[in-house]
Order: structure tokens, then sequence, then C-alpha cells
């Protein structure tokens, strides 16, 4: 108690009114001009820097057209299969030969295409409407390949026309051959449903695993090519995977987006 006592009267004391009043230390002052110049150039990079963003989806490289699901027109059983897969066939071409109640039938090919799978087998008892093999639209070995990405419907507004894409192929192993250029070709603004997945991709399971998360986007990206690799696409390695790419192949994809100013994340 005594002490404090002696504080306040020293406090109230007139006798020290006439001495100079220190504010701030050279210290302080350091402190504040470093606090200043770092705010200022803080405030400059938000107004005129930009900072890069990425959206990540699974893929599936396809050719430009994608595939189709032959079904059956008609119900029996099956006596010949007249297609292999793999095979390239013209557009009506025989795939299936079926005995129905009514004589024999041909199931043909819709388009010209290369049967990617076969799902009946001979002896088999298909239904009308049955799915019997996946065709892909292709007519010619050397049509080129792109890369059909589901990206989920809220980020699709956001990706911009030419964006620069990185594939990574489950084919290939990354760290030896590094990832797969290309860029944005066309975002189909519309969410697509399993159905509409399994119809292009002739496979109805990619259709539901692209869509366990809600209905996605289809962006579709033109790969960059180049005579310089086997592949005959361009790669962040020098020369890229020893062997060609073939088509339902899986893949990972990251979309750069359009660059933003730090500013704009303030602002509403």
């Amino acid at each position: 108690m005594q002490f404090r006592q002696q504080a306040l009267a020293k406090l109230q004391s007139p006798e020290e009114l006439d001495l100079p009043v220190r504010f701030a230390r050279p210290q302080g002052w350091l402190v504040l001009s470093v606090t200043v110049v770092v705010v200022a150039a803080a405030s400059v990079w938000a107004v005129t820097g930009s900072v890069a963003s990425t959206v990540g989806a699974s893929a599936v490289l396809t050719h430009g057209e994608g595939s189709y699901l032959l079904q059956s027109p008609v119900a029996g059983q099956v006596t010949a299969v007249l297609a292999r897969e793999g095979e390239r066939l013209p557009a009506n071409s025989p795939v299936l030969k079926v005995r129905t109640s009514e004589g024999d039938s041909v199931v043909r090919t819709v388009a010209a295409g290369r049967i990617t799978a076969l799902a009946a087998t001979i002896g088999q008892i298909i239904q009308t409407g049955a799915n019997v093999a996946a065709v892909e639209k292709v007519a010619h070995a050397t049509d080129p390949l792109y890369a059909t990405v589901y990206v989920p419907a809220e980020n699709a507004a956001s990706i911009p026309a030419d964006a620069d894409v990185d594939l990574t192929v489950s084919s290939v192993p990354t760290q030896t051959y590094g990832v797969l250029r290309g860029q944005v070709k066309a975002v189909d603004r519309s969410a697509q449903s399993a159905q509409q997945i399994s119809a292009f991709l002739g496979d109805s399971q990619l259709g539901e695993q692209f869509t366990k998360k809600g209905r996605p986007v289809a962006v579709l990206v033109k790969l960059d090519t180049s005579r310089k690799t086997k592949s005959g696409y361009r790669w962040s390695s020098a020369d890229g995977p020893p062997f060609a790419l073939t088509s339902m192949t899986m893949a990972s994809a990251s979309i750069r987006l359009a660059d933003q100013r730090p500013l704009d994340w303030l602002l509403p």
C-alpha cells in the first residue's frame, strides 16, 4: 500500500512536467516502417498480382465421337458370333446371329466403328433390347484420341476455353514419363446423367462411377500431338512412354482455371 501511494504521488508531482516525453524508441520506428512497407507491397500484389488455380476430375481417353451400346432388336438364342473384339467394321455389319421363334436374325452395327467389347456368347439367351456389344465410333486407325473429363457441375462455369490440362494416365508411370498435355476444346454446359455417360462411353459401369457424387459436366480435351514421342502425343517428359495409347484408358485430369486477382476474393 505504501509503494502505491508513493507512485501516485510521483505522478501528481509537477516537478517533472517540463521533461520531454519519449513517444517511441528507434527500434519501434524500424518495426513500424517494415510493417508499412509490407502492407503496401501486399496491397499492390492484391490489385496487380494473379493466382493460378486448378480443378481435378476423373477422365477417360476416347475418340471424339465416343461409343455406343449395340442392342439386340430381337429375343432368342445366339447361334453365332460374327465379329471379334478390336475389329473395325463399317455400318450395318453383322455382329451376331440370333435364332428366334420366327427364324434366324442378324444383329448389325448401327454406325461404323471398332468393337471394344462383346457381351454375348454362343448359346446365350438374350432379350429384346439387351446390350450385346460396345462399339467405338472410329473409322480409321489414325483417328486421334481425346480425353473426356467429367467435372463437377459447380466447377464447369469457371473453365476457360483452351485451358491447359495435365492428364495422369493410369497405364503410364508418372514418375518415369510424366503427364500427358492437352487443352480444353469444348465444355458441355449441361450436367449428364449416368445413362448419357454410359451411352457415350459404351460402358454402363463408367456411367455409374462418374455420377457417384452427382451429375457431372463433360469437358472435351484435345491432346497435344508430337512427332518426337512413340505415343504421338506431348508429355511433360521429353519422350513419354515407349508405347501407344489406347482408347477407354482411365486418367485423372488437372484443368487450369483462369487466373484471379487476390482482390477478387475479398470483393463480393
